[in-house]
């Protein structure tokens, strides 16, 4: 029997422990015991480096790029085998957390999340674990991807066919990554922002992978057969319309979102494509069952829709609620 008071969502994620410890995974001012990073995506990541933290040390230093150069060291939880880090195959160096309380109790948190296998990032392999705390960001039935192997062709070819430059709009830490390697794939000049380079740097210094890519210099001189990866938040902007139009450069969205045609609009873009760094709805529920828990939590994203459909499944599934631990405290 679990301990249903044990999970609670606040600044961040919260585990209380039976000896009284508590880990905090992804808050922006982690104030636990042990302080959890799970990646280093804005929004899991602190605002300022707590003392020490419990993360890979890839995200370790892509964190300290994106909080101006201040690092965090790392760390673990004491006690031997109390924290396990976990490939989570979401972006570079993000990792799941498998807590074992002294109790025997196994949590486990996956952070953001996928269970495919990506150019080159292994996918999430789900631990055996009683508690679950999964995110849900497409945690809704309609978010179906294809197959990879698919999207990934599609993506090459389209690269490779365009006659005109390409913008190409993803995350700076991960989609952006995959972005450069497809672009490379299709035989394109591949440039980026600052921004994406200074990452690129930090993921070739911690893992296999290499890109292509050169800073660029006056995006006016672009050319057909060149693709510009940008960071996903400068899509609409006026002077990527205006860029368009001097250059006829196609603006090109990259997400899973794209599973709907309105983020094609959303997004001003000419052309979008379904590409994600997160499991979809079935690869949600096929992990839960992989992990086959005593009680699942979901956190980020459609919770509530994922919860109810676990719990038509048989698990026991409710979504967490900021400074709620569970539905039976107010029953």
């Amino acid at each position: 029997m679990t301990d249903d008071t044990a999970v609670s969502l606040r600044d961040g994620i919260r585990i209380e422990l039976s000896d009284g410890t508590s880990v905090v995974a992804d808050a922006t001012d982690p104030d636990g015991d042990a302080a959890l990073v799970s990646h280093a995506h804005g929004d899991h990541l602190y605002d300022d480096p707590p003392e020490e933290v419990i993360c890979s040390a890839t995200t370790a230093d892509l964190a300290a790029v994106r909080r101006d150069g201040r690092p965090a060291r790392t760390t673990t939880l004491p006690g031997e085998g109390r924290v396990d880090l976990l490939d989570a195959g979401h972006v570079a160096g993000s990792r799941a957390a498998l807590v074992t309380d002294p109790d025997g109790t196994r949590y486990c948190y996956t952070g953001d999340v996928t269970t495919r296998d990506r150019l080159s990032l292994d996918g999430f392999d789900p631990p055996d674990a009683d508690v679950l705390i999964v995110e849900a960001t497409y945690g809704e039935p309609g978010y179906v991807f294809p197959p990879q192997s698919q999207l990934e062709s599609e993506i090459v070819d389209f690269f490779a066919d365009t006659r005109a430059p390409i913008l190409a709009f993803g995350y700076a830490l991960g989609r952006a990554q995959t972005l450069q390697l497809l672009a490379q794939r299709a035989g394109c000049r591949v440039t980026v922002s600052d921004a994406i380079a200074e990452l690129n740097d930090v993921v070739e210094r911690h893992t296999e992978a290499t890109f292509p890519a050169e800073q660029y210099d006056n995006l006016d001189e672009i050319e057909p057969g060149d693709v510009v990866v940008l960071p996903a938040g400068l899509s609409g902007r006026d002077w990527v319309d205006r860029l368009c139009e001097r250059t006829d450069a196609v603006a090109a969205g990259f997400s899973g979102w794209a599973v709907e045609e309105r983020y094609r609009f959303r997004g001003g873009y000419d052309e979008t494509f379904v590409l994600s760094d997160h499991c979809d709805f079935s690869e949600l529920v096929e992990l839960v069952a992989a992990v086959d828990p005593e009680q699942v939590y979901t956190v980020h994203g459609s919770t509530e829709t994922l919860a109810n459909e676990l719990t038509t499944r048989g698990f026991d599934a409710q979504a967490l609620v900021a400074d709620q631990h569970t539905l039976g405290e107010f029953g």
